[in-house]
């Protein structure tokens, strides 16, 4: 893994000083702690690409794996198991460290014993409004519940019976003892337990007494050992009461939690709650939808993990938060695919050449070159024949100024192949639309002949009539129409969606190498942009999504930007 080599990375600066120094005895101990109720984004590559990426760049480190399964009304295995798979497919791997909360469940349990018995955490019994209103604001303390003074032995009777069933939800729950005073609203006697009689996917019917997130995460860490426990930004305010929490429960070492400003996209949707919403609403496809940020959209649209590292080095971590814009992320998919991507031909709206003087049964094989980026990519055959297919923007009956393509009487070189003149237009008598095109070709300006030497203004692409591979091709546009950070916070988001985010081209016509494509497969097309191989494709009915453009909007606007 390569040192970042963007902004400054101020948490691998801390860790780096605590190895040196011999803290926490020299040990590195990070972890990707996800919830297993949702699919991984982008936001969540950042915090894999930093916790791996910070055990693997010091000696002896080591990053687990750990599932935060405290909650079973909204986690699955489902998530579990593709999760594990996003995290290998971008290049981690957390060999035996893999580790759930719930093994915890009794250790929690009999800590949270340990606590009672210090009085320093009680059963309530007020309801959830109550709650809310003994709480306080944050200019007003909160008040003390009535039940805050149970005796000892009366709140471990209670918790006893809270974990037997013997109660049903939301009748109590056990909080922390702290001060209902505090300015910091989380240090208000902060929920410890709930009873919730459901299911958990990993223990079943065993508990009915599920710890808080606050409580599960950092005895989790505690008894994993982790000496850094990286988060983002909005559990800054939680950790005093990270700290009371390990403080309290006597462990043997203080992990460290640090804070980062999580990762905000432009025209996309970061937040769990929008995602699900947009999946179970069916505004996409699924959690696969090549317009989502998640990692399996990532990759079903040919997203590779190398240039989604790349991208959450460059950007680094930061303790304040900004917007990235989505042509950067773009930018390094582009740089990345450019150097591995084969090129191939295809036209997405097809408009058919005739080539007069091209013998009518006559056909010929041309080199082509796979990747002008890697000598060792080699060569390939590329059909050629009488009838042709360009694209339809190739071509202009009356062309407007600096258009250098096809118009009539003008010539241009057809990629790898030879130089060709057009010299006749046919068109739809009803609508007047032209429907192919009469050229002449040149047979002495074959490419890479001795003989070629005559010049011309454009090249462009074409495939063979005859040997073309029917497919549709899908273009992705962004999700939105506006950043959700400047959307009016009581508008409707979905209201924002662009109506134009997927556009679906059938017809389409791939040069015959494509024939054997496999899903996952990428390329460029030559002069349209870099493509995938869908899933969905079967033979005979190919379907290539678009990665992004060839046009790379980051440079100019990387090249505006004042230096750093």
């Amino acid at each position: 893994m390569s040192e970042p080599t963007g902004a400054s990375n101020f948490i691998r600066g801390i860790v780096t000083a605590d190895h040196e120094a011999g803290k926490h005895g020299g040990r590195v101990v990070t972890r990707f702690p996800p919830e297993p109720n949702g699919y991984l984004h982008i936001g969540h590559a950042k915090s894999i690409c930093l916790n791996f990426g910070l055990a693997h760049d010091t000696p002896g480190g080591i990053c687990h794996l750990r599932f935060d399964d405290t909650n079973p009304t909204t986690e699955d295995l489902e998530y579990v198991q593709a999760i594990q798979d996003d995290v290998r497919w971008l290049g981690f791997d957390w060999q035996d460290k893999m580790f759930f909360a719930s093994d915890y469940f009794e250790q929690l349990y009999n800590i949270a014993v340990r606590l009672i018995r210090k009085g320093k955490a009680y059963v309530d019994t007020l309801t959830a409004e109550e709650m809310r209103a003994y709480r306080g604001t944050l200019t007003l303390p909160g008040k003390n519940s009535p039940s805050r003074d149970r005796s000892i032995e009366e709140n471990l009777d209670l918790f006893r019976a809270m974990r037997a069933g013997e109660f049903a939800d939301g009748t109590h729950v056990l909080r922390a003892k702290i001060d209902m005073a505090s300015p910091n609203i989380n240090l208000r006697d902060p929920t410890l337990y709930r009873i919730r009689h459901a299911m958990h996917y990993r223990t079943g019917s065993t508990w009915c007494l599920y710890p808080a997130y606050d409580y599960a995460h950092p005895l989790s860490d505690v008894i994993e050992g982790i000496t850094h426990s990286i988060c983002t930004l909005e559990f800054e305010d939680h950790r005093p009461l990270y700290n009371w929490v390990v403080e309290q429960a006597e462990a043997p070492h203080q992990p460290q939690q640090i804070e980062f400003a999580r990762l905000n996209l432009t025209y996309t949707v970061l937040s769990k709650r929008k995602l699900l919403e947009s999946v179970e609403k069916k505004l996409v496809s699924g959690w696969d939808d090549p317009r989502l940020p998640t990692i399996k959209g990532l990759r079903r649209r040919g997203y590779t993990p190398e240039a989604i590292r790349a991208f959450c080095d460059h950007i680094g971590v930061a303790k304040r938060e900004a917007i990235v814009e989505m042509q950067l992320l773009e930018h390094f998919v582009r740089e990345d695919l450019n150097k591995r991507a084969p090129r191939v031909m295809a036209v997405l709206r097809p408009l058919k050449i005739i080539l007069d003087n091209y013998t009518e049964d006559q056909s010929e094989e041309l080199e082509a070159v796979n990747n002008p980026e890697d000598s060792s990519a080699g060569t390939r055959k590329v059909p050629f024949s009488r009838v042709l297919y360009v694209e339809q923007d190739d071509f202009r009956e009356d062309p407007p100024k600096q258009f250098f393509r096809l118009a009539p009487g003008r010539e241009v070189r057809l990629r790898y192949a030879y130089i060709i003149k057009c010299v006749g237009v046919t068109k739809d008598p009803q609508t007047g639309e032209v429907t192919e095109l009469h050229c002449t070709y040149d047979p002495t300006t074959k490419s890479g002949a001795s003989q070629e030497q005559r010049k011309v203004k454009a090249t462009i692409h074409w495939v063979s009539a005859v040997h073309a591979v029917k497919a549709e091709v899908r273009l992705y546009n962004p999700l939105l129409v506006m950043d959700l950070t400047k959307m009016p916070p009581d508008h409707d988001w979905t209201t924002y969606l662009n109506p134009n985010s997927l556009e679906q081209i059938t017809g389409c016509l791939v040069e015959p190498s494509l024939r054997q494509t496999v899903p996952g497969a990428r390329y460029q097309f030559e002069r349209l942009g870099y493509f995938c191989t869908d899933p969905d494709s079967a033979s005979g009915a190919l379907i290539f999504n678009r990665t992004v453009s060839l046009k790379d909007a980051w440079a100019k606007i990387e090249k505006a930007q004042p230096p750093r």
